[in-house]
């Protein structure tokens, strides 16, 4: 098969989809895409292409059974833009190759991420890493933002003046603050991006980052909807229990029972374990 053509990707190049207030994520190019998994997949016994539901049905195999190689041979590069906290988040994927705007060759634009309202919040009581569910009332959340905005405004004044004080711009730069935009290209594979969209579109990831996120995985549905298909089903909408879990579930369900006959002994789980075990029950969530 020669290159793979999507027409529903086609539709989509250059495209700007809006993330946040300023930010984007562009379609910049792509190399496969279903078809490119099947015929990966096939190559090694020299059969091409059958119809849709068998190819669907291979790829759903395939991600099913974690034959991943096949996955790889699909190429997405986006152009994004965002602010510099969330690309730091972001740069921990080390499976990308990665063209990030410099600040040593360019002057940096006077742009600034600033929060909604609706995303400000107190720091979680249980979750030292994250906010609390409820936010701000509006007065403090107003205050916030005028805080946020005085001072992104105060630091870009002063490297302007850096600049036109003549002081290199490597050095000019390092009193902007991590909410300045930052523009970069990102190419990834597809396995390596759904690892990427499964980490990201957790609910335990920072709010910013699940936004552009959630984007990318429609940008993906349309590069490979049958491959989206299987991540969403399988890994992203599923969870994996643990051999004791397991073991819980099988007694519950009365499916496990000694070689002699008699009740299975209850598990040895945890008090921290079983909650964790009854909150994947309920929500669905791996944990």
């Amino acid at each position: 098969m020669a290159h793979c053509i999507v027409p529903e990707a086609e539709a989509i190049l250059d495209k700007e989809f809006p993330v946040l207030d300023k930010g984007f994520v562009r379609l910049v190019d792509y190399l496969g895409g279903d078809r490119r998994i099947v015929q990966a997949a096939r190559v090694s016994y020299g059969e091409g292409t059958k119809s849709y539901r068998e190819d669907t049905a291979l790829i759903d195999y395939l991600w099913r059974h974690e034959h991943t190689s096949p996955f790889e041979q699909v190429i997405l590069t986006f152009h994004v833009k965002l602010p510099i906290f969330v690309a730091r988040q972001w740069i921990r994927h080390r499976t990308a190759r990665v063209n990030e705007i410099s600040g040593r060759y360019s002057i940096m634009r006077d742009e600034f991420f600033v929060p909604e309202p609706e995303a400000l919040a107190p720091q979680s009581e249980d979750n030292k890493q994250g906010r609390a569910d409820t936010p701000f009332d509006a007065e403090t959340a107003s205050r916030i933002q005028d805080i946020l905005k005085e001072g992104a405004k105060l630091s870009y004044g002063r490297y302007r003046e850096l600049i036109d004080l003549g002081l290199a711009r490597e050095v000019a730069r390092i009193g902007l603050p991590l909410s300045l935009y930052t523009e970069w290209y990102w190419q990834i594979d597809l396995h390596n991006l759904f690892r990427f969209l499964m980490l990201r579109l957790d609910s335990h990831a920072q709010r910013e980052i699940r936004e552009y996120a959630t984007v990318m995985l429609e940008i993906t549905r349309a590069v490979a909807p049958a491959a989206t298909a299987s991540f969403e089903r399988h890994t992203l909408r599923g969870v994996r229990f643990s051999s004791p879990e397991m073991a819980e579930l099988r007694r519950r369900l009365g499916a496990e029972s000694k070689a002699d006959g008699s009740a299975a002994q209850k598990p040895a789980l945890s008090q921290k374990e079983l909650e964790r075990f009854e909150e994947k029950l309920k929500t669905g969530r791996q944990l």
